[in-house]
């Protein structure tokens, strides 16, 4: 089956490829993890953060957001010395941050796919080239995800997770998922 450039041969990667990159996601918890992961894996390769992701579900209580918003820095400080997930003591800090500031949202749901207008945006890209990092959505997603009180949403990371959470639909046109998908 042809995929989308970025897809190695790792069996996890084929399959968040093949069943969740891209999908349209509205599950407010699901929503959440994306965001908490992709901020986890600025300035990293997203293998790493998909490798690591059952051990961030364990450590980071199901990505409960009610719970991690009350999360101690005694156990931010545990999980600094677990092997299991990426150990950087800001991006652990902005998980609790942005639960608080998740919570303090009216909708999260919906104020998230207001940036692509509540429906997904189908790209029509036809390779690596053409797949850009950053839009004009993302970077109005970064700039109000920040004034709500998140951390580690820069447009880049915001574009990354549009594109998780099939709020803009990315897979090349080479690719057998953008067919199923647009």
């Amino acid at each position: 089956m042809p995929r989308c450039f970025w897809c190695n041969d790792d069996p996890l990667y084929i399959a968040y490829h093949d069943s969740e990159w891209g999908v349209p996601q509205r599950n407010p918890k699901a929503l959440f993890e994306l965001l908490i992961l992709e901020g986890a894996q600025a300035g990293l390769s997203w293998i790493t953060v998909l490798k690591k992701r059952e051990r961030y579900r364990e450590v980071l209580f199901g990505f409960d957001a009610e719970r991690l918003a009350r999360m101690s820095d005694e156990e931010i400080a545990a999980r600094m010395q677990d092997p299991g997930i990426i150990r950087n003591l800001a991006k652990l800090k902005a998980a609790r941050q942005n639960a608080q500031a998740w919570l303090a949202l009216p909708d999260p749901v919906a104020f998230l796919w207001s940036f692509v207008g509540g429906a997904p945006k189908i790209n029509r890209f036809g390779g690596r080239s053409e797949v850009p990092a950053v839009t004009p959505e993302a970077e109005a997603m970064s700039k109000a995800l920040k004034k709500a009180g998140f951390t580690f949403v820069g447009p880049t990371i915001c574009y990354a997770f549009m594109q998780a959470s099939g709020m803009v639909m990315d897979h090349t046109t080479d690719c057998d998922r953008h067919a199923e998908l647009s």
